[in-house]
């Protein structure tokens, strides 16, 4: 590219010669001003703010602010909100615990005094800080989903706890515990005695009460009647079922009060005492059974006053 130069200066005119790197030099050097003046206009607007800055401009970063506060705002209430639920559902398995602590202390026959689920319990000791945190909405929310996990566990274990104190308490309930009349003696006891009606050596598998006749019959403990009817030798008798392969039976009874496939409780009046079948007067013969074999009853009355 030639450029000419005419003036009255020079006697002539010159001519002067613009190659490529003359002009990429120039384009540097107009960038390098642009730049400059571009720089030199931010600065003015941040060292002179509060009177270079336009109404427009201003009103732009207020809503910018604003716009960003509404979303931390919304954050926090979403996040409050979701921390208050777990709250109430924290609160919810609590009040759980308790009434199942609560049951389990009066199954296990603690006093109430002695561990109240009602009451916070009682603490001290010397204050010992702990090593400053941030506490953060994640770490939060983590420490209130770990300890809803472990009141979770913590209330299926009480309860697998109830269910095996009720099955045993259960149990104890099906085991023949209870006398089967309220006042006898025993005029017979458990085991070898001479037969009233042959006067040989016999075993006697039951005892026998001396009562009136009438007297009422009680089950010995909860079960399924599966006899009641008249018997060659037992007379009018009631069978009961009670479980674990464990029957009692109730004899010599002048009227049944039950049907085979009744469910009795224990203390339920299933007869009256009598002296029907293979009998010398009115009386009760009770017998208790595990797997067929006779056992001997004044074992299972222990707590026949309770």
């Amino acid at each position: 590219m030639n450029i000419i130069l005419v003036s009255n200066r020079f006697a002539k005119a010159r001519s002067v010669t613009l190659t490529g790197t003359h002009a990429m030099i120039a384009l540097a050097m107009t960038l390098i001003l642009f730049l400059a003046a571009v720089l030199t206009v931010q600065y003015a607007i941040v060292r002179f703010q509060p009177g270079a800055v336009s109404d427009e401009l201003r009103g732009w970063l207020a809503s910018a602010q604003a716009a960003e506060q509404q979303k931390q705002q919304a954050y926090l209430h979403k996040s409050l909100d979701a921390m208050a639920m777990r709250l109430g559902q924290m609160q919810a398995q609590l009040q759980r615990l308790d009434g199942l602590g609560a049951r389990l202390a009066k199954m296990t026959g603690m006093k109430p005094q002695e561990f109240s689920f009602g009451q916070a319990p009682a603490q001290g000791g010397p204050f010992i800080p702990a090593i400053p945190q941030e506490v953060t909405f994640a770490l939060m929310d983590n420490q209130m989903a770990e300890l809803s996990e472990l009141l979770k566990d913590r209330g299926d274990k009480l309860v697998a706890l109830e269910t095996l104190l009720q099955q045993d308490r259960l149990d104890k309930k099906m085991l023949p515990s209870v006398a089967p009349v309220t006042t006898a003696w025993y005029a017979s006891n458990f085991g070898w005695r001479i037969d009233p009606f042959t006067g040989q050596s016999a075993m006697h598998e039951g005892v026998d009460y001396m009562v009136p006749e009438g007297t009422p019959i009680y089950a010995s403990a909860g079960g399924v009647v599966v006899y009641a009817e008249t018997h060659p030798q037992y007379g009018n008798m009631v069978e009961i079922d009670h479980g674990n392969e464990v029957i009692t039976r109730y004899a010599h009874a002048s009227k049944l009060l039950v049907k085979v496939g009744d469910v009795v409780r224990r203390g339920h009046e299933i007869a009256k005492v009598g002296s029907t079948g293979r009998s010398t007067g009115n009386h009760l013969h009770f017998e208790v059974r595990y797997k067929g074999s006779a056992q001997n009853p004044v074992r299972f009355l222990q707590n026949a006053a309770s």
